[in-house]
């Protein structure tokens, strides 16, 4: 029994210049030539179709085993494609990320940069005009003080001018020119 498990287990054909398996039916069809003291063929045919259907079962179980197989590298080609696409996306992000960080960090430094040159304008330019207005305020205090001098002169010399003897003197002139005055004309109206 021994020699017939042996050629059964390796038994293969060439049909079409392809290696074929065995298959349930060719156990079926197998004839074995009769010899003296052969098996029992009743033993041997129940022993055959118990193999037939184990055979069958493991074809079954096989080629279910293989169509689980094939649909579980479809699942995971897809699950790979999914996870290359998802791979690519995030490394995208990532530049896409990178590069807004970078252009909004340029921007910002643009940003600071013009700030900083209206700053320095804005402060030279008020210094200019602290200068110029510190400038104009000397110059005022200066023509105040020439102003204050030449009022001060003025109003000192309209003093002496009010204080001058030639007041009383005009005085008299006019007292003396009033009274000779008044004596023509008492004078001719006598």
């Amino acid at each position: 029994m021994s020699n017939i498990n042996s050629n059964l287990a390796t038994y293969e054909y060439n049909k079409g210049g392809k290696i074929m398996g065995l298959t349930p039916l060719d156990i079926h069809n197998k004839e074995f030539t009769r010899g003296f003291r052969g098996y029992d063929e009743d033993e041997v045919n129940e022993f055959l179709d118990q193999v037939i259907k184990d055979f069958e079962k493991v074809i079954r179980d096989k080629k279910s085993l293989e169509d689980r197989v094939a649909e579980l590298e479809d699942k995971n080609s897809h699950f790979n494609n999914i996870e290359e696409t998802l791979n690519r996306s995030i490394l995208v992000a990532q530049e896409t990320a990178d590069e807004v960080k970078n252009n909004a960090n340029k921007e910002a430094k643009l940003i600071i940069k013009e700030a900083e040159k209206n700053a320095d304008r804005i402060v030279n330019e008020a210094l200019a005009k602290s200068r110029t207005v510190a400038m104009e305020i000397e110059e005022l205090k200066k023509q105040a003080k020439v102003f204050r001098t030449r009022l001060k002169m003025l109003v000192e010399a309209q003093l002496d001018i009010i204080d001058n003897d030639d007041w009383e003197d005009l005085f008299q002139v006019e007292t003396n020119e009033e009274d000779d005055h008044h004596i023509g004309e008492y004078s001719t109206s006598e």
